[in-house]
């Protein structure tokens, strides 16, 4: 059984994907295959393309899919042929027609949600779960910056916070994109390309600063970003959009008031099957209740994965992007 993949065999830019065909092969102990409907595409991908985040080369690329389980290997329990299915999980490798994986972080998928919803949501749903839920305690009436807010985490954590009364200031590269994130239950947008965002979010709390900071663009917003936490705030710095973070002295987060910083990732936080699964079923509740609406602005044929690439790297995107298979 042959299977349309995308791999790379170099890190470097989008004419690095190259589609080969590879065969699925057969689930062993704990693992299952899936068919895929549709794939996830996230900024994680580009950072695996370029080598920013090294993998050993050849090697599929796509951290998520949602499907049709096709087979089950011995001690799975907990999905059988003939489910509908969705994931985020390591190892890459979802950019694909067909695939066997371990099976701990394949979560079943309600019908009320549809493939191409599951395929956009798992990475950047369980991403704003942890966020919100289970990296520093978040209450109604608490306020968070959120940069990059229209973009695909960005949509769902509009929504999330708007749910549970959490104030969300998020930022943005347009006048469009603001008015996206406000549509979808921001509290306030800044356009970070005609406004200062950090002396904006001080006139926005009254000099006080927010109390939690989430940052997935990195190296042109860290500074700014700790500058708008009130003392005793947390910085959470999940991604680098625009580049790493340079060293920084320590020495800093005391001065700026006793701050606090955490660069979590998803994969920590789904390494436990059991942990995963609540995740997942916390996720789809959501968007099952209409709390959450899974935006998807773009889809590419995976046979099109080098243009989706250029159009994510390129600020052109907004909410989710999947392929379809």
């Amino acid at each position: 059984m042959m299977n349309k993949t995308v791999v790379i065999k170099e890190f470097g830019g989008s004419d690095q994907l190259k589609i080969v065909d590879m065969p699925a092969g057969e689930p062993g102990d704990g693992q299952v295959r899936i068919a895929h409907k549709a794939c996830g595409l996230n900024y994680i991908d580009v950072y695996q393309r370029t080598g920013l985040y090294p993998l050993s080369l050849p090697q599929a690329l796509g951290m998520e899919a949602a499907g049709v389980i096709e087979a089950v290997g011995a001690g799975v329990t907990h999905v059988k042929v003939g489910d509908r299915v969705a994931y985020a999980s390591m190892p890459p490798g979802s950019y694909c027609e067909r695939r066997v994986m371990p099976a701990a972080q394949v979560c079943p998928l309600p019908d009320e949600i549809s493939f191409e919803q599951g395929a956009a949501m798992m990475l950047q749903g369980m991403t704003v779960q942890y966020l919100f839920h289970r990296t520093t305690p978040l209450s109604k009436g608490d306020t968070v910056l959120f940069h990059a807010a229209a973009g695909g985490v960005g949509l769902i954590a509009c929504q999330w916070a708007k749910s549970e009364g959490i104030t969300l200031i998020g930022t943005a590269g347009s006048d469009e994109k603001c008015q996206l994130a406000l549509d979808h239950g921001a509290t306030h947008c800044i356009n970070y390309t005609t406004e200062n965002f950090e002396e904006k979010v001080k006139e926005l709390t009254g000099g006080a600063g927010v109390d939690v900071v989430m940052d997935s663009v990195g190296e042109s917003t860290f500074e700014g970003s700790l500058n708008s936490l009130k003392p005793l705030g947390m910085m959470i710095t999940f991604g680098n959009a625009s580049g790493p973070v340079p060293p920084f002295n320590l020495a800093q987060l005391g001065a700026k008031g006793s701050l606090k910083i955490t660069r979590p990732t998803l994969f920590t936080h789904i390494g436990k099957h059991e942990d995963c699964q609540e995740m997942a079923r916390h996720l789809f509740s959501k968007v099952i209740s209409g709390d959450v609406k899974i935006v998807i602005g773009q889809e590419f044929a995976l046979d099109d994965v080098t243009a989706a690439h250029d159009a994510l790297e390129a600020r052109r995107t907004t909410g989710s992007t999947i392929l379809t298979v």
